[in-house]
């Protein structure tokens, strides 16, 4: 889960290419501009894609940008987007439709390069510091990683994504083996460092930025993997298994190891019509169940023979 931002990502939607520019010329070097000539452009670039900004003209041909700015707001997604409007005009009822529509702001052309730099600085700031609140009430408290609703919320959004998109969405459900004979040995307090580290391993081998993982419960960790097929699904596990392992954490009560391993279940889906997402947490569990049959300490694949049915 990514909580601070270094570079923000700015959508500038404007019909006329010179004033993409002007706009680019003032956050190239700071964030990350992206562009689009009209309505549709836009509402396309964030489905796939949301920014954490937009700059939107109002008079475009065809959908102008008051309609964008509804249609954004009416999905789950994009509602949260801060929308700054740029309009030619500033009479009252103009100022009255842009904040109707759901914008934060507006700014008059020609534009002010402080008075744009000012207000997007502005609004970023809010935007972060608002994601920030929403994801410390997400994240497990002993972890640090997601805690079991925000990987609920997360796994949807991505399976509505992928569904869009027709790209595979993969998951991996974890398990700490034989973790209560840890506890009866070592006690709680260890028990909690040892699911403290190998969190923060997950978060080690799991950098991409939409990868995600999530405490599901108890000792049991889950990592959402979007456009991800089975191959590098299962290729991720493998590493991921290694690194728990030498991370050396000493388990003398494990029947399989003198040190903490766990055991890795992964599935793949395509979303489409008929499949719902309980039958990806359904197949990825199974995995996860196959593996702890399997000798536990290991990684089992939903399309695996016996290459992914080792002890790595």
């Amino acid at each position: 889960m990514q909580i601070e931002k270094n570079r923000a990502r700015i959508l500038v939607v404007d019909d006329q290419p010179i004033n993409i520019q002007a706009i680019y010329r003032l956050f190239a070097g700071e964030h990350d501009v992206f562009m689009a000539t009209n309505g549709a452009q836009a509402l396309e670039f964030c489905k796939k894609d949301i920014p954490d900004l937009i700059l939107l003209d109002v008079i475009m041909p065809d959908t102008d940008g008051l309609e964008v700015c509804r249609q954004l707001k009416l999905s789950p997604e994009t509602k949260d987007i801060p929308i700054i409007f740029v309009t030619a005009h500033n009479t009252p009822e103009e100022q009255d439709a842009c904040w109707d529509a759901g914008g934060v702001d507006f700014i008059t052309k020609p534009i002010n390069p402080a008075t744009v730099r000012n207000r997007v600085r502005a609004h970023l700031t809010l935007k972060f510091q608002a994601d920030l609140l929403r994801q410390l009430v997400f994240l497990d408290g002993l972890t640090g990683v997601a805690n079991r609703r925000f990987f609920d919320e997360r796994l949807e959004r991505e399976w509505r994504r992928c569904k869009r998109n027709g790209h595979p969405l993969s998951l991996m459900m974890l398990d700490v083996d034989y973790f209560k004979k840890f506890n009866d040995r070592y006690g709680h307090i260890a028990g909690d460092e040892c699911l403290r580290m190998v969190a923060g391993c997950m978060k080690q081998v799991l950098q991409r930025p939409d990868d995600l993982p999530a405490r599901y419960g108890g000792e049991e960790f889950a990592c959402i993997l979007p456009e991800t097929k089975i191959a590098g699904a299962c290729q991720l596990g493998r590493e991921l298994e290694a690194s728990i392992r030498a991370l050396g954490i000493e388990h003398q009560a494990s029947e399989i190891a003198d040190v903490v391993t766990v055991s890795i279940g992964v599935a793949e889906i395509y979303p489409i019509r008929h499949i719902e997402i309980v039958d990806l947490i359904k197949e990825a569990d199974q995995q996860l169940y196959a593996a702890k049959q399997a000798g536990r300490g290991r990684v089992h694949c939903a399309e695996d023979n016996a290459e992914e049915q080792r002890m790595l």
